[in-house]
Order: C-alpha cells, then sequence, then structure tokens
C-alpha cells in the first residue's frame, strides 16, 4: 500500500488554543482511590453493569504515566487512583527491587506475579505499547501471543513498515492494531503518523481490527484540533492516550483544568460505539504524580454521572 502527497488532505493547522479562546473549561471533579464503585461501571446491552468501566468508559492509566515505577507498583497505584483498566508499555522495571524489566520477553514466572497482581488490585489488562512490531512473522507473533495471553483487546504501536504482517495476526487472535501518533517531527518527513489523515490511509483498506490510538496530547503539540482529528479517523479509533494542555508546549493538566475539548471528545466516542481503553497518560510530576491521576479519573466518573454515561 502506497501513499503519496496527492491524497493527503490537509488538516486545519490553526493554532488550537486560540481556537478555544473563552471556551469554559468543565470543573475537575475530585476523588478518592475507592470510592464508590458501584457509580463505576456503565450498563451493557444485558443491562448489568461492568465492573471495568469508570464514567461509561474502560479508565484507566498508561504505565508511562508512572515509569518512574516498576510494572507491580503501577499496578496498584492505578487502582489507588481509581482506574479500572493499565496498558502496559515495554521496558518498565519489573519490580520495586532487583533487576529485571516487564514486557512481552518476560518469563512464566514473571507473568504469574503480575498476573497475581493484577488479581490482587482487580484491574484489567488491556493494551500493550507503544511497542515495536519486528516486520517477521515469528517475532511480531511473540507480541501478539502475550497480547492474547493476558486477554487484552490489542496492541499500541508505530510499526507502519509491518502493517501486512500485523493485518495477519490481527485477524488470527482478534486483537486490535492501535497505531499511535507522537508530535509532528519538522526534521522527520519520513515520520507520518502523527497526521490521522495518514494512518487512515493506512488502514481504511486494511481489516477493521488495524485502526489508531489516539494521542489527544500529542495532537495539541502538533497543532491540530483533536476532535478534527477523531473525526478524521472515525470508525478506526480503537484506544486513546487521553490528556488536557493550558499550551501546546506546556505540561499536561488535570483533566478539567486545560483547555482541550474533552467532553466533546469522550460524547463523540461513546456516539462512535467506542469500546477500547481510555488510557490517562499523564506525563508531568512524574514522582508524585498520583493524586493528579485520581482526579483525572475523578473529573471522568464525574462527567459520566452528570451525562449519564454510567
Amino acid at each position: 500500500m502506497s501513499m503519496t502527497n496527492s491524497n493527503h488532505k490537509t488538516l486545519s493547522r490553526r493554532h488550537f488554543f486560540g481556537a478555544m479562546a473563552g471556551a469554559a473549561a468543565a470543573p475537575a471533579v475530585l476523588t478518592m482511590a475507592g470510592a464508590a464503585r458501584a457509580a463505576e461501571a456503565a450498563s451493557g446491552a444485558s443491562g448489568e453493569a461492568d465492573p471495568y468501566k469508570v464514567g461509561g468508559f474502560y479508565l484507566g492509566v498508561q504505565a508511562w504515566t508512572f515509569r518512574n515505577f516498576s510494572a507491580q507498583e503501577a499496578i496498584e497505584m492505578t487502582a489507588r487512583a481509581g482506574g479500572r483498566v493499565i496498558e502496559f508499555f515495554p521496558g518498565q522495571r519489573f519490580a520495586p527491587e532487583g533487576e529485571g524489566n516487564w514486557g512481552h520477553d518476560a518469563g512464566e514466572d514473571e507473568r504469574k506475579v503480575i498476573k497475581d497482581k493484577l488479581a490482587e488490585f482487580d484491574i484489567k489488562p488491556m493494551n500493550y505499547g507503544v511497542v515495536g512490531v519486528p516486520n517477521d512473522e515469528a517475532g511480531a507473533r511473540k507480541i501478539f501471543e502475550f497480547a492474547k495471553e493476558f486477554d487484552m483487546i490489542g496492541i499500541t504501536t508505530e510499526s507502519v513498515n509491518a502493517l501486512d504482517v500485523m493485518e495477519k495476526l490481527a485477524e488470527e487472535y482478534d486483537l486490535k492494531v492501535c497505531i499511535h501518533n507522537h508530535p509532528e517531527r519538522p526534521n522527520d518527513p519520513d515520520y507520518r503518523v502523527w497526521n490521522p489523515e495518514y494512518v487512515m490511509e493506512y488502514v481504511k483498506d486494511r481489516h477493521p481490527n488495524l485502526g489508531a490510538c489516539a494521542d489527544t496530547g500529542h495532537w495539541i503539540r502538533s497543532g491540530l484540533d483533536p476532535m478534527e482529528c477523531l473525526e478524521a479517523l472515525k470508525g478506526r479509533v480503537h484506544s486513546t492516550h487521553f490528556k488536557d494542555r493550558l499550551d501546546p508546549n506546556g505540561p499536561d493538566q488535570i483533566f478539567g483544568v486545560g483547555q482541550a475539548t474533552l467532553v466533546r471528545q469522550l460524547q463523540w466516542m461513546l456516539d462512535q460505539g467506542f469500546e477500547g481503553n481510555v488510557s490517562i497518560e499523564y506525563e508531568t510530576n512524574w514522582d508524585a504524580s498520583l493524586p493528579d491521576v485520581a482526579q483525572c479519573v475523578g473529573y471522568v466518573r464525574g462527567i459520566g454521572e452528570v451525562k449519564g454515561w454510567s
């Protein structure tokens, strides 16, 4: 599959926050970890509450938020923040003490420890990435088998050079491939996945399990409007790394404090029948972010209750 600039439309590159001047930010809703779990789950078609939903979404943490801690600690911290799901990333320290990292190369003993820790805190692993996927079936299969073993919905990657291999395995394992976006790299014209229109070109004619991980904060850093970006990916948004910002180049904010259109974004996802993970990725205050993350969880929970999503 090839792409040229001739079939590439240009998204509006207006300064996103200039366009949002004067918009009222919804107030942050505070939360205490573990409070009112009965209100966290959205009702499914069967009428039974899904215990892993908060405010209508599979809401939790991208473990990168807690990158200065171990994978085992990240599970506990996700639970303490009130999240119900976690997205692992490869290479996180495995345990608070000792050597070794967590990821798809982990052995059986390490996998059992993580499974036990997930069960202890009742956290569901939803996704894995951002992971580099090799363009060979044997290497890629190891990653897909890891995700399937942990009953995840998919993997998050930027390895668009391996789309053929990933498409085959996504269908075989019934897993989503969520193409992630980092910010635009002005000095690297070959880096294209920052632009959702390119991502859509990559996946539009492929198996429906191939789609996007919408990193809303990185879109803002690229000067793009997240709502326009979501529309460009309509039908193919499988997961999200969710952020709020006051300034494209500034730090992440507690949800509702910045000027990102979070409520509109969440409503859009619900309208699309979105069932992927909403991973809070809070890339600031690295060593003491737990209270901030808890407030982000509380924001989504509160908005979900007010809107009737949960």
